[in-house]
């Protein structure tokens, strides 16, 4: 694929689970990738070292969306190695799922500081980089901000706050040709499922039962929905929600 030859995209979240197969995903179709981690460095060279390994570009930097510094010193190392920006992939998010009564303020600005407001500010800094030609920002939110499950108040109000980034943003931008689209995924399987023990459990087995296309998602299934929402072949959308969920609502 060549799709994003030329084009330079920055994933955030991306050392592991779908920001990772996004980010090598991005990479496989000719853009040059700035993979953005948190804390796991080593995994964020993993996707690097895959991403070279085929003849692509990529680079990790270091950086909590959440910090407004860290988000301005990722997008001029992005400049650096790069250039300027064309896609910015919000993927950055965290959850914990916990009955209303054990529901914490702590909890509550730990997710939203990362899901809600890192959009806010990569999506804010981006701006002062994409070119001429706009850009396209893709955020990452959930099945979970319409079919609201039980003990997910936080994460789900969260992904909902997502939603309407996008739409207001794709609005908002439109005059200086940036799009600003959502992919909301059903259950994927990541490491982060995995480690959480829904894999093999009765809610991973409910997830599939409701699932038209009869399985748990997986990390490349919703990446290859971020290469046509960063391509041109989606010069049309913006304020859009894709939902990736093999059909489960």
């Amino acid at each position: 694929m060549s799709e994003l030859t030329g084009k330079v995209a920055v994933v955030t979240g991306a050392s592991k689970g779908i920001g990772a197969a996004i980010a090598k995903s991005l990479g496989a179709a000719g853009a040059a990738v700035v993979v953005n981690y948190a804390s796991s460095k080593e995994g964020a060279q993993r996707v690097v070292a895959e991403i070279t390994g085929k003849g692509g570009k990529a680079i990790a930097v270091q950086g909590d969306v959440s910090k407004a510094g860290d988000v301005r010193r990722l997008f001029a190392e992005t400049k650096k190695a790069f250039g300027a920006p064309d896609v910015l992939v919000n993927n950055a998010g965290i959850y914990a799922f916990a009955p209303l009564e054990n529901v914490t303020e702590e909890e509550f600005h730990r997710e939203f500081n990362t899901n809600v407001l890192g959009s806010i500010l990569t999506i804010q800094e981006a701006l002062k980089h994409f070119g001429p030609d706009g850009g396209s920002v893709i955020n990452i939110s959930s099945v979970a901000s319409e079919s609201a499950p039980p003990n997910s108040v936080i994460y789900s109000a969260t992904k909902g706050a997502v939603d309407s980034i996008s739409r207001v943003l794709g609005k908002e931008l439109g005059a200086r040709k940036i799009r600003v689209n959502t992919i909301a995924p059903g259950g994927v399987e990541t490491e982060g499922v995995h480690s959480a023990g829904i894999i093999g459990s009765d809610f991973e087995k409910q997830i599939v039962a409701e699932t038209p296309l009869g399985r748990f998602g997986q990390p490349e299934d919703i990446a290859k929905v971020a290469v046509f929402l960063a391509s041109d072949n989606a010069r049309w959308l913006t304020g859009e929600r894709i939902t990736a969920s093999g059909g489960f609502r």
